[in-house]
């Protein structure tokens, strides 16, 4: 599906760009979008090398699993092909949960992460299983709690109901992953062989606090958990109790400092001018709420301090998954390359001028404006045109007006799916999609509708 995405953008943009006088924007984007898509994957390297790293660390303390576990009526039924305590569910848990507070630094390296413990259970390496494809259907629709980016631009242009669009990004996002699971689950089953998973050898033993822990044998997994469990066991109780009330007396600090932050009448001026500028400069995210600057630093000292209490070293697990973090963003370097390219050279060919005028007057009736169509249409394929977009959409229109709510909503509640599916099936070499592409296409679609939806149900207009 991919192969002829790619093949359609590459031959429109050079035939839209012959008879608009557009071939020399169109050469010249095929260039700069290359070297941006190198520059982005190199940008992803620490992020990744990092994020990856404390994933390493919450996956030898047990941390993901006890996630799964909580979760698992769901998950379960979502994914009945993955064990519940296999590592592919925590991670895919922690990508869907750092999406849904918009953490798109987090999200990231968790979702790189369930791609591979999910292609450990593939027997076909190389085509997309169906619960690689349901992921990405999921992640493509997140539900959206905190739309912290989108939230901090209207706070920069000056609406009068900054969280206003919370509601609607909620409303549209669950009719959007709603629509993903169900696009997702029927094509699996009618569009080519569905992928039987393999198997994962497991075993399970029992903590020194009494409780059960899940023992993979399929890496060094094995010898760092119970290496874990060994160091556990060997404390004495003095000390594991010094342990806990260490980690009880830094949650009580940080909690206490985030809410001195909140009460801070200059914390909201700092992010709005923070937000302005993010504008200005094109940025994909503004992390410009009051508490996004609390969020990850507290899931690193949790999930750190929490894997010293239960026995692991924090320092070499860390610098292990870092490892694997690296090897990781330089493989997706020629996957982001190729789709970035055929998306800037369809931009600048004027290709998608001319779609946005034909569809124009078709969807109009129904409630996507032509001043909003341009969002809708650029979103999957290009985040920071369609951040572009919507912040001069905000600028031009007011952000309080129907417009201004249209484009947040829609801001906040899609996702850039050419480029998640880029980098995820890139990750672990997926050449195959089958029926990811046309699910993740549904999604959005259905996040559209459900942005119109929840702005005329929620909004005065």
């Amino acid at each position: 599906m991919l192969n002829g995405i790619w093949i359609f953008l590459v031959v429109v943009s050079l035939v839209a760009g012959a008879f608009s006088g557009h071939i020399g924007e169109v050469t010249t984007a095929s260039v700069e979008w290359a070297k941006k898509a190198v520059t982005l994957a190199i940008g992803l390297v620490g992020v990744m090398a990092f994020w990856l790293g404390m994933m390493r660390v919450a996956r030898d303390a047990g941390i993901l699993t006890s996630i799964a576990r909580g979760l698992r009526p769901i998950m379960s039924r979502l994914f009945p092909d993955i064990p519940v305590d296999h590592p592919a569910m925590s991670a895919m848990i922690m990508n869907i949960s750092a999406n849904m507070l918009g953490l798109a630094n987090a999200a990231t390296p968790f979702g790189i992460k369930a791609m591979e413990e999910l292609d450990k259970l593939n027997p076909q390496k190389g085509t997309a299983t169906n619960a690689m494809c349901l992921f990405l259907a999921i992640n493509t629709s997140n539900v959206s709690i905190l739309p912290l980016g989108v939230m901090g631009i209207r706070a920069a242009v000056g609406s009068e109901n900054v969280a206003a669009i919370v509601p609607t990004t909620i409303l549209a996002t669950v009719i959007s992953t709603t629509v993903a699971i169900i696009a997702a689950k029927t094509l699996s089953k009618t569009m080519g062989r569905a992928s039987n998973p393999g198997t994962l050898e497991v075993e399970h033993i029992e903590s020194p606090d009494g409780s059960e822990e899940a023992i993979y044998t399929d890496d060094d997994t094995r010898q760092t958990q119970l290496e874990a469990r060994e160091a556990r066991a060997a404390r004495p109780p003095w000390k594991q109790r010094l342990i806990w009330a260490t980690i009880a007396a830094v949650g009580i600090t940080l909690t206490v400092g985030l809410v001195r932050h909140i009460l801070d009448p200059s914390t909201l001026q700092a992010s709005a001018e923070a937000a302005e500028e993010a504008a200005q400069n094109g940025a994909l995210d503004v992390l410009g709420d009051i508490t996004s600057a609390w969020i990850l630093p507290r899931l690193i000292v949790t999930i750190s301090l929490l894997g010293w209490a239960r026995g692991v070293r924090v320092y070499e697990s860390l610098v292990a998954g870092a490892r694997e973090g690296f090897d990781v963003a330089i493989r997706i370097i020629p996957y982001l390359v190729a789709i970035l390219v055929a998306v800037g050279m369809f931009s600048a060919s004027g290709a998608l001028d001319l779609l946005i005028s034909w569809v124009s007057p078709v969807v109009t009736p129904l409630g996507l404006p032509g001043e909003a169509l341009p969002m809708a249409i650029l979103r999957p394929l290009s985040g920071s045109g369609a951040f572009g977009i919507m912040a001069h959409a905000l600028e031009t229109y007011g952000p309080d007006s129907y417009v201004g709510y249209l484009v947040s909503t829609l801001q906040g509640s899609t996702e850039t799916t050419f480029y998640v599916l880029a980098v995820y099936f890139g990750s672990v070499s997926i050449r195959k999609t089958r029926h990811a592409l046309p699910a993740c296409l549904i999604a959005d679609a259905a996040g559209v509708a459900g942005a119109i939806i929840a702005v005329k149900l929620l909004t005065p207009f």
